[in-house]
């Protein structure tokens, strides 16, 4: 049997969620921001980069070229699909991180 002290405690100890420290919420949406504006440049640029292969590959006659552009393109297809899904997995994974 548990006593009541123990169950008050286990009660408040259930409600215990992290948080930034005052003051750090700012630069972090900041930090995050650029990161994610980074990520969203580095698959247009790799975007880019696949079509400017097949481009090549095929005005050079190079077809083994043209097919590890068109595999990177899809990679890059990927990594945007998985830049949408993964967070809401991760959200609903964790929830909000209360322990």
């Amino acid at each position: 049997m548990m006593s009541q002290t123990n169950t008050q405690l286990i009660a408040f100890t259930a409600q215990v969620c992290p948080k930034a420290p005052p003051g750090a919420s700012a630069p972090m949406n900041d930090i995050t921001g650029y990161v994610m504006w980074g990520v969203i440049a580095l698959m247009g640029l790799g975007m880019l980069v696949g079509v400017g292969g097949v481009v090549a590959g095929r005005v050079f006659s190079m077809p083994h070229a043209s097919k590890m552009s068109v595999v990177g393109i899809c990679v890059v297809f990927g990594a945007a699909i998985a830049y949408l899904v993964l967070p809401g997995v991760l959200s609903g994974i964790v929830g909000k991180g209360c322990v």
